[in-house]
């Protein structure tokens, strides 16, 4: 068994030192840019079943090491917010106390609707889902009175029930409701909601976006009411958000995310649009915007620090007690949602940042008007592949050649090819962050330090194993010599 393993180790070492290395270097390169590729696999291309079988092998680290490196863009160059066209109205801690714990019977949420309203809002958006009726309308208090106060379950039962007061306030302002998709149903879930039209011009855009059968949406009475209704549903990755899609599949139809449905229903746009092409989907518009997206109609979102958004904020206490400067609405896009002890859907941000899940909806609502968007374009995935594999050619040429430059440097310099990978290294993240800065583009430099750095590293393997290959060259004829020294 020893001498097996020894004979498969020396085979190994023949290998990787046959003609100064370059076959073994070529395999590292070859090898790693094919599993870079498939860590970010088309979502429109049929994934081949190995590739599950190798993603249980090797751990995701080209994924998981872009994705820290993407977040890292962000926190070094943070965005900075030039524009404030939302303001969230949150239900916090001190509208609780005021007003009674969560959830607030239906005709309470109407006045802070109608509240709203008053100030003339461009669009009011509630991140608040409503499936099952009021438990505390007049009607159903009616029906769990004892028989002896007929006469006091009949005058309630003569009253409005809160979904009707509720849906009289979403009716007469420009209100959406939220909702959220699920890939299972539950007792609140449905298979359909009402959801404005989403124009498509081009092919596969439903077999490319994230698809869903179920939704959690509020009653139709109040879908009805409403002037539109949106999925609040983010992408997470590892706990973090990063990505938010504008549009979704439910059943067969598309629908619109929150952000895309405020702004179609601030313009008074009939329709969203979505522009598609054979690799997937290109981008959303809403009446003259037009938002670039990814193939599957994610966004990278490009994240403002909670410090720059804190204004944003006001109290749904003091917008009922009309403490709150008309300003803070008027032509504003608003946002309703939970921000009490124990109610807030807290989420995780590339800035490592964790904020109220309606922050997310407000920080792409802003990146919007801003214009200011992060894109990783399927052109891009193949340009890092070309740059890659003509830089590792290059070294894979270059590098073993004794004549050369830097064959002299390695020879003579301790750790030379672990200077010379870091060093180029450093000037392409440099490079890229550079990009990311004044352009937008999410450059993958993590997977070119990985993959260029392994073919350097072959290299400064093999130059390792030379030592132990000139020693075994000479000891027969060390022992030669020693035999005719002792003859």
């Amino acid at each position: 068994m020893k001498r097996y393993r020894n004979s498969c180790i020396a085979f190994v070492r023949r290998m990787m030192r046959a003609r100064k290395g370059r076959p073994w270097a070529l395999v590292v390169l070859v090898t790693f840019l094919f599993i870079n590729l498939c860590s970010e696999w088309p979502a429109n291309v049929a994934r081949p079943a190995f590739l599950d079988t190798l993603d249980n092998v090797l751990p995701d680290s080209f994924g998981s090491a872009r994705q820290l490196l993407f977040d890292h863009y962000q926190r070094r160059f943070p965005r900075v917010p030039t524009t404030q066209p939302v303001t969230i109205v949150e239900i916090d801690d001190k509208t609780l106390e005021a007003f009674g714990q969560w959830p607030w019977p239906r005709n309470r949420l109407a006045g802070l609707v109608d509240a709203i309203e008053a100030d003339k809002p461009l669009a009011i958006g509630l991140d608040i889902y409503m499936p099952e009726p009021d438990q505390t309308s007049p009607g159903i208090v009616a029906d769990n009175l004892p028989a002896p106060e007929a006469a006091l379950a009949t005058q309630l039962r003569a009253l409005p029930s809160h979904e009707r007061i509720l849906a009289t306030a979403l009716r007469a302002s420009p209100s959406i409701l939220g909702a959220a998709a699920f890939d299972y149903a539950t007792s609140t879930t449905r298979t359909d909601m009402l959801s404005a039209p989403v124009l498509v011009h081009g092919p596969h855009a439903l077999a490319n976006v994230h698809r869903f059968n179920y939704v959690l949406a509020s009653l139709p009475e109040l879908q009805g009411a409403a002037h539109g209704q949106a999925m609040l549903n983010v992408a997470q990755e590892q706990g973090t958000v990063r990505r938010i899609p504008l549009v979704l599949g439910l059943g067969d139809k598309l629908v619109p995310g929150l952000p895309v449905e405020m702004l179609r229903v601030a313009t008074g746009s009939p329709a969203i649009e979505v522009f598609a092409g054979p690799s997937g989907v290109r981008a959303v518009g809403v009446a003259d915007v037009r938002v670039p997206t990814q193939p599957d109609g994610d966004i990278w979102l490009h994240f403002a620090s909670i410090a720059h958004t804190q204004q944003r904020y006001v109290s749904a206490r003091d917008v009922l007690q009309g403490k709150v400067d008309a300003s803070r609405i008027r032509n504003k896009l608003i946002l309703v949602g939970l921000t009490g002890t124990g109610l807030t859907d807290m989420r995780t941000t590339a800035l490592g940042e964790l904020v109220p899940g309606i922050e997310i909806q407000a920080q792409v609502i802003e990146t919007i008007f801003e214009g200011r968007f992060l894109q990783r374009p399927a052109w891009l995935i193949w340009c890092e592949t070309a740059f890659i594999l003509v830089t590792g050619l290059f070294l894979i040429w270059y590098v073993p050649r004794n004549d050369s430059r830097l064959a002299v440097f390695m020879r003579t310099v301790p750790k030379a090819s672990a200077i010379i990978g870091l060093t180029l290294n450093l000037l392409t993240l440099s490079v890229c962050f550079l990009v990311f800065r004044y352009v937008g583009f999410l450059v993958d430099a993590a997977s070119i330090f990985i993959i260029l750095s392994a073919v350097m590293g072959s290299f400064f393997t093999i130059s390792l194993m030379e030592p132990d290959a000139q020693n075994a060259s000479r000891s027969p004829e060390t022992d030669v010599s020693g035999a005719t020294l002792r003859s």
